[in-house]
Formats: C-alpha cells, structure tokens, sequence
C-alpha cells in the first residue's frame, strides 16, 4: 500500500514563532535603534542647540552613536522585594570593613597634607572626606565602566520616573565636556552618570568641584586633590558646621512613629526630642542644637536609633539616604580611631 506523501507541519513553525515573541528583549538579535532617532531626543538636541548654542549635526551625530542600554534601566529600578532594599546590617557590612579601613589609612597617608588643607579651608574633617571617598568608590578603585552620555541619555528619555531629573544632569553633562574640551562619548561612570573619585554628578561638578591641586583645571577622574577639595566644599556649601557633632547613638520610650514622620532634616531642638522620651548617649551637644530622630531598619531585627544633627544632614546632601549618611559616618570613626592606633604605635 502506498503511503500518501506527508504534509508538512505547521505545528512546529507557530512553536518556534511563539517561542521567539515569549524571549526577553534582551535575548533578541535586534539592537534599540540610537537615541539619533527618537524624536525626543531630537527635541532635546534642539534645545541644547537655542539655549547653548551647540551645533545641531554634531550632536545628533554623538547621540547616533550611542543606544539605551538595559543594563542601566534595571539598574535603577528599585528592589523588587523591599526586605531587600531596606537592611542596615547588610548595608553597614559593605561599607564599614576591614578592607575600606585599610584602604582608607593607605589613601589617608599618601594624601594628608591635601587633607589638612581641606580641613583648614572647608572645616569637613578629614575622615569625612576619606569616608566619603571609600563609600564612593573605594577610593578611586570603582569609579564605573558606563559611557555617561549612554547611561543618562538611557533614564533620561526611558525611565519616567525620574525623566526630568537626568535629562537636567544631561544637559549639564554636555555642558561639562565642552567646557572641558573632552568628547562626551569617552566619559566614564556609574550607571546613573555620577563621575570620577567621589562620583559626582554633572551638575554637583559644575556648581561645586574646585581645583585643589592648582593645575587650572579640575580633573575628578584622575587627580585626587580635586577629588579631596571639592567633597569638603561640597559638603561646605551643604551646611557642614565645623567642630559640630554629626551623630549620637540614641534609645527612646513610646512610640517613635511621629518623630520618623518628620523625615531627617534636623530642625526640633535636642530638648524637644529628650521631651518626647528620646534619649541621646554620649556627646549629645548643645539642648537647643536642632535635631532628627534617624532610624535604622533591619527586618527581623530591633531597629537602631540614633540622634542627627546639621552635620549628619549635610551628608545626605552627597545621597539622601540615612543608610549612606551613617556608613559614611561610621566609617569614618572607624578610620579616625585605626589612624590614632597606627599613630601611638610609631
């Protein structure tokens, strides 16, 4: 008997069809065509063209060479499972640590004359200034593989949330580079464009940089003088009070609730936190200092109190998280005391 010949599936083509439009984006053969081609973009050219005067062609012919990058837009996502974005045990630990303190004594000695010259002119003890930089970029080590252009172009015109904010920081970016006679296709940095030893962001660089070490330009990428001099004028301008404490362990009776409520800014003196069953360890200061109770949340753990004062404010200028503000801060006590041991050991 002879068999009629077989048909061809269509079953396997729809298969191979539904699998292909099930893969990520990412897994796609496709790239996103260049930011050269979005209208928005093009709108955002224009302008930089009216208000600044940058020619047209050359700077649609930067954005043609450049693409959103996905690995930036996850990145600034916020943790899918909060438990995993609020942990001030697992934050403290990758900040204040043996290898940061070490670390921070070897950047300590190489540039302590640059850093009492800081101290003396901006008041910010050295410390700070070397905590900051740790907590940053490990003193220099990791100061981001990102082209910066790429990376705000990326949240500027593809992540809404917070589209206003980065196309500002892009635009003070495109300033920076002309201004610095670089091509703004070969900056480095973080996926949200912060920039150099103490990753500051375009437009913190154009309002607060200084060049520390006298050369006539300010270089924060290389030189780490201009890196020192502008985190204490940074935190200068901010508000930092020279000689003024930062911070104080505290404990408190009742319900902290409305005190966490009215946020971190310090602006209640001492005394009206002390009258609200707030109790402050230690070197407290003045009672009429302005004060913010600052709670420090780790799941499945008893939540850690502390009083802030101006100074601990001013770092959370630098990044308005009180889990930063107090890295910063405790590793720097941390270096203060390691560099007074090495010190008494000579």
């Amino acid at each position: 008997m002879k068999l009629a010949p077989r048909r061809p599936s269509l079953i396997r083509p729809i298969l191979i069809a539904v699998a292909a439009a099930l893969l990520p984006l990412g897994s796609q053969a496709a790239k996103p065509p260049p930011f050269s081609e979005e209208a928005d973009v093009k709108a955002f050219v224009a302008d930089m063209h009216a208000q600044y005067g940058f020619d047209t062609a050359h700077l649609l012919h930067q954005f043609a060479a450049i693409r959103p990058n996905a690995t930036v837009l996850r990145a600034i996502r916020p943790a899918a499972v909060p438990e995993q974005q609020r942990s001030w045990q697992r934050y403290r630990e990758r900040f204040v640590n043996a290898r940061r303190i070490d670390g921070g004594l070897r950047f300590w000695q190489e540039h302590g004359a640059t850093l009492v010259r800081a101290e003396a002119i901006y008041g910010v003890p050295a410390e700070i200034i070397v905590a900051i930089i740790g907590v940053e970029t490990e003193y220099g080590r990791n100061m981001g593989k990102f082209g910066v252009m790429e990376a705000l172009a990326s949240l500027a015109f593809h992540y809404p949330p917070r589209a206003a904010f980065f196309r500002g920081e892009l635009e003070q970016f495109l300033l920076l580079a002309r201004e610095n006679g670089v091509s703004p296709l070969a900056i480095k940095g973080s996926y949200a464009g912060a920039i150099g030893i103490p990753q500051f962001m375009p437009s913190s660089q154009r309002r607060f940089a200084v060049d520390f070490d006298g050369d006539d330009r300010i270089d924060l990428r290389n030189e780490p003088a201009d890196a020192i001099g502008s985190v204490a004028r940074f935190l200068q301008q901010h508000g930092w009070e020279a000689g003024a404490p930062v911070a104080a362990p505290a404990s408190l009776d009742g319900d902290p609730a409305a005190l966490i409520a009215a946020g971190i800014k310090p602006v209640s003196p001492l005394r009206e936190l002390l009258r609200q069953g707030v109790r402050a360890a230690g070197e407290a200061g003045d009672g009429e200092r302005p004060a913010a109770l600052i709670d420090l949340v780790t799941p499945g753990e008893p939540s850690e109190y502390w009083v802030g004062f101006g100074n601990f404010y001013a770092i959370t200028r630098y990044n308005r998280s009180s889990f930063y503000a107090m890295s910063v801060f405790q590793l720097a006590e941390a270096l203060r005391a390691a560099r007074t041991e090495v010190q008494a050991g000579r």
